[in-house]
């Protein structure tokens, strides 16, 4: 049997040709240091093995099937008896284990794994354990399969058996105890820097890796398996280079077959249609409408939708578009110029403490206060500069935080800033968001900005040789899960409903968070 969560109906028996060559490549290379899954022959780990870390890419374009590969891989693994290892809780040590973790650059890319039933997490997180309380770390132990049912006086069997249900479902330690009821300070004191190195990394969406990041994971792990995109945007600063750029070419190989459950998706043909090197802009938006006409997936509109711009950003390409669209947003929903409305949605951009109050920065960003994590307001705080967000995608997500938001205006350098705390978490308004910060990110729905990626074809501007629109395209196209909105106009509809929080689901517990006073 494999570990809660997990999906179990993915066999390699069932992969095409070019996905057993990857899957082959990646099993040479697991056999190489002891791993075999095939055999299920698992040799203790040499803690002494001071090797440098391997590493070797998996590469293909959306709906190429990487991301089903992943799984049945993380599938074998466990099978054959290598420990998961998340940022969630970790067992008693044992000395020669051999053990994998499932990373992804950002919460957002992770959580697009986790709802997959892959066991993922952040590469800032798998730097960090948290410490758990006692009586929560007995529970955790036997729902883990470490120590048999606990009797204890403040906690029935009635809620022992939701936690039980609870992990059996999704795999993960704190959302069993958030099923009790129970809030991530009931349970976690603390967190602690990992201390020991790591076996095997399967590392997702890892076009967005950087140098650093990348040295990390090498410092950390023996092998590091990238899965990544090649027609997505190179991070920032890295002049259109990609990590996986740099491999030798018998460690890349890339998956290039598009497989049924994709080809029939308008919106991933208007993606790979984008490689065809003689199609130019107004080509490509002519493509849009033919779909548009065929298929209720893609919608052509002249006017961009609040409604949805309230739970998922308006993509565009220039910061200055997106200013604009926020402006305009506000403006139809007639909130107040310098107040915010709960349910309007933000994007964290990162914890501001200084480094001596890092404990307080690791909590804040193990609640899922990272840069670019996506919120929604829910309205002032219970201190000045206090708010209260709900942070998507988070399992305990309503959180009472010190915060620093800053909404920025057409023609005005200076933001202004309806919440200042001396510091906390940043936050910006996430009505809009440029095309770079949400790669990794999926929606059920997303709007293109379709002017903006006009411009950038008149610019003529290229990335590692490709038409810098197309990339920009490819990637925003695909951010959606179930239908694309290609805007035309730069033109904002009436909203049909309301600013509101009610759609949010109720969770069973809040989890408070504070940060330090300045002078302390």
């Amino acid at each position: 049997m494999g570990e809660p969560g997990l999906t179990p109906t993915i066999s390699p028996r069932s992969f095409s040709e070019d996905q057993e060559a990857a899957r082959a490549l990646v099993l040479e290379s697991l056999t190489a240091l002891g791993v075999d899954v095939e055999q299920e022959k698992i040799e203790p780990l040499d803690e002494d093995d001071d090797r440098p870390a391997a590493a070797l890419a998996v590469l293909g374009r959306a709906g190429s099937g990487k991301t089903r590969l992943l799984a049945a891989l993380v599938k074998e693994l466990t099978e054959a008896g290598v420990e998961p290892v998340s940022s969630d809780w970790e067992g008693r040590k044992k000395r020669g284990r051999r053990t994998f973790a499932v990373l992804a650059p950002t919460n957002k890319a992770a959580s697009v794994l986790r709802n997959l039933g892959v066991p993922a997490t952040t590469i800032h997180r798998i730097v960090y354990s948290p410490v758990y309380s006692p009586e929560y770390e007995r529970i955790a132990q036997w729902l883990a399969g470490e120590a048999d049912r606990p009797k204890l006086e403040e906690i029935d069997d009635a809620l022992l058996d939701r936690a039980e249900a609870a992990y059996k479902s999704h795999g993960s330690i704190p959302g069993a105890l958030a099923a009790m009821g129970l809030r991530g300070s009931d349970f976690i004191k603390g967190w602690t820097r990992r201390d020991d190195n790591l076996d095997i990394a399967l590392v997702d969406e890892s076009s967005m890796l950087d140098d650093k990041q990348f040295e990390d994971l090498k410092a950390l792990f023996r092998l590091i398996v990238l899965f990544g995109d090649p027609a997505q945007l190179a991070p920032v600063g890295q002049s259109g280079a990609m990590i996986f750029d740099k491999l030798p070419a018998p460690r890349v190989i890339t998956l290039s077959r598009i497989h049924r459950q994709a080809a029939d998706n308008p919106i991933l043909d208007l993606a790979h249609s984008l490689s065809d090197p003689e199609l130019d802009f107004d080509q490509f938006e002519r493509r849009v409408e033919a779909a548009a006409a065929q298929d209720p997936r893609v919608i052509l509109a002249e006017r961009a939708d609040p409604d949805l711009m309230a739970r998922s950003p308006m993509l565009v390409w220039r910061n200055a578009t997106r200013i604009r669209l926020i402006s305009a947003f506000r403006t139809v929903h007639d909130a107040p110029e310098f107040e915010l409305i709960p349910g309007e949605p933000l994007i964290c951009d990162g914890v501001e403490l200084p480094l001596k109050h890092r404990r307080k920065r690791i909590d804040l960003e193990a609640r899922g206060l990272v840069k670019g994590a996506q919120c929604v307001y829910l309205g002032a705080g219970r201190k000045p500069g206090f708010a209260r967000v709900h942070v998507v995608g988070a399992e305990d997500p309503k959180v009472n935080v010190a915060a620093i938001i800053q909404i920025e205006r057409p023609g005005e350098e200076e933001p202004f800033i309806p919440t200042a705390a001396t510091m906390g978490a940043a936050f910006l308004h996430g009505a809009a968001a440029t095309i770079h910060k949400a790669q990794g990110s999926q929606w059920p729905s997303v709007q293109v900005f379709a002017p903006d990626l006009f411009a950038a074809w008149r610019a003529g501007r290229t990335e590692a040789g490709l038409p810098l629109w197309k990339r920009l395209a490819y990637v925003a196209i695909t951010r959606a899960e179930e239908n694309l909105v290609w805007v035309t106009r730069n033109r904002m509809a009436r909203p049909k409903i309301a600013l509101g929080v009610a759609d949010l689901e109720a969770e069973p517990s809040v989890l408070t968070l504070t940060a330090p006073e300045a002078e302390s």
